[in-house]
């Protein structure tokens, strides 16, 4: 049966740049920045489903860290 969405956690890399995970996939992708990370992930899917099983939106969800000093 084919996804109709298929969501990606993105998340800044220690590194730099940032990282992408598929939930429910073994789909696993990063980038220096946002348009080169997009391009990657679409690729990524592109790779990992047969041509009529590619699922017609891909969404990110972002998740970002932020300490605040009290």
């Amino acid at each position: 049966m084919k996804e109709t969405e298929i969501i990606f956690v993105v998340e800044e890399s220690n590194e730099g740049g940032f990282e992408a995970k598929a939930l429910g996939h073994s789909i696993f992708t990063d980038a220096d920045d946002l348009e080169s990370l997009k391009s990657r992930i679409k690729d990524a899917v592109k790779c990992h489903f047969e041509d009529n099983e590619i699922p017609s939106v891909i969404r990110l969800h972002f998740i970002r860290e932020e300490l605040i000093a009290v």
